[in-house]
């Protein structure tokens, strides 16, 4: 009869993690902030009586630089943080801070009202403001013979 070792679970799965950190390390990349890159930027969804508003934290970025679309109960931000011109790349000994193109997409938790959208970018925060669509009282369809 087999036997097997009750553990944890994830320790071969952490340790591979950090064996590929430790490969990847003179390239500047680790796999959290390979990760974290799928998920940029972080962002805090909440209600607020009868709108959501949604913040993302994206220092760098520019106004011109974003663009914000929303179809099907999905969201999404699309936008590029520039190069530090004045660091040439060979200078760099560590960078974790992301640069260049990025796109996040967000499903919606319910119906939105879409023409009335909001977003504002102030001191690097990003905060779009989602008002709730009206709920929608079902309708009777009436039924014909032919």
């Amino acid at each position: 009869m087999p036997v097997f070792r009750w553990g944890n679970a994830w320790g071969s799965m952490q340790e591979f993690e950090r064996e590929m950190d430790r490969l990847l390390q003179s390239m500047n990349i680790t796999m959290r902030s390979a990760r974290s890159a799928r998920s940029f930027p972080a962002v805090n969804f909440y209600e607020h009586e009868d709108k959501f508003l949604m913040t993302a934290e994206i220092p760098g970025v520019q106004p011109e630089d974003l663009e914000l679309s929303i179809s099907s109960g999905v969201l999404n931000i699309k936008g590029k943080r520039q190069l530090e011109p004045a660091i040439p790349q060979d200078q760099f000994r560590r960078q974790e801070r992301m640069q260049g193109s990025w796109e996040r997409s967000l499903s919606l938790p319910e119906r939105v009202n879409e023409e009335g959208l909001e977003a504002e970018l102030k001191d690097g925060v990003l905060t779009i403001t989602l008002p709730r669509a009206p709920q929608v009282a079902p309708r009777q369809i009436p039924v014909i013979t032919s």
